[in-house]
């Protein structure tokens, strides 16, 4: 990882958005739940893209395999954070209904990520080609 203090801080940036969203929203969660489902995960691509793009821009080399290690590292920041808040406190959410309710959303953090890597890499080979 080449830089990881700032993978690091983009992780927790990405949750942390993402957890703004909802709790600004959250009033709607039980009026308006499909709402409240479909703007979840634009939330989660709208800060992934963003951050994906800020840390994939200063990688150099690696780029596919940097994008799958940071977006993993991401997915699990996630994980950490929420796991706690959502399983105890108020939410008490059982942790089958958590994985199939939130976790899984998550997985949106590393496709985007590598996705990202990817396609940096395909472009960065056919432009080595082109010359």
């Amino acid at each position: 990882m080449s830089s990881p203090g700032k993978a690091i801080l983009y992780g927790f940036l990405i949750w942390l958005i993402v957890f703004v969203v909802a709790f600004a929203i959250f009033p709607i969660r039980e009026s308006w739940r499909a709402l409240f489902e479909a703007i979840m995960p634009v939330a989660i691509v709208l800060a992934t893209t963003t951050f994906a793009h800020l840390y994939l821009s200063k990688t150099s080399e690696n780029v596919l395999w940097e994008s799958l290690v940071v977006g993993g590292l991401w997915f699990v920041i996630s994980l950490l954070i929420d796991l706690p808040l959502m399983l105890t406190g108020p939410m008490e959410m059982p942790l089958t209904e958590y994985v199939a309710d939130i976790g899984v959303t998550y997985l949106i953090i590393p496709i985007i990520e590598a996705g990202m890597g990817l396609v940096r890499t395909v472009a960065f080979r056919e432009s080595q080609n082109v010359a």
